[in-house]
């Protein structure tokens, strides 16, 4: 079944967002490791290195905030899903990640909302 107009424009939305947030890490001085690290246990959309911590970052992205801010769709389940996607990364690079997880809200225009340690 072929996808639809909308599916094709939310992929590109997130695409560009994770993009956008990556840009402004680096802006930050963050070192980014990774962007879509794919696990079994889902997928991280950035893993930048900020000082002596990990920042794994889930990226929302909205065109409005009709439905509620783009953080609140980082329910619980999401949360749980980045700590194990951090301890496979630990895993897979033998050491253990001093972890924070961080959530960027990406509006129309660009303008990022950036939340350290969200969860």
């Amino acid at each position: 079944m072929p996808h639809s107009p909308q599916d094709f424009h939310k992929k590109l939305l997130g695409k560009t967002s994770e993009k956008l947030v990556a840009e402004y890490l680096k802006k930050q001085g963050c070192r980014i490791l990774k962007t879509n690290y794919r696990t079994p246990f889902g997928e991280a959309d950035v893993i930048a290195e900020d000082g002596d911590e990990l920042a794994f970052v889930e990226v929302k992205a909205r065109l409005s905030d009709k439905y509620g801010a783009p953080r609140e769709a980082v329910d619980s389940g999401k949360q749980k899903r980045y700590y194990k996607i951090a301890a496979y990364y630990g895993t897979q690079t033998g050491e253990e990640p001093n972890a924070r997880f961080d959530v960027a809200e990406v509006y129309d225009g660009g303008r990022i909302e950036y939340y350290k340690n969200a969860f």
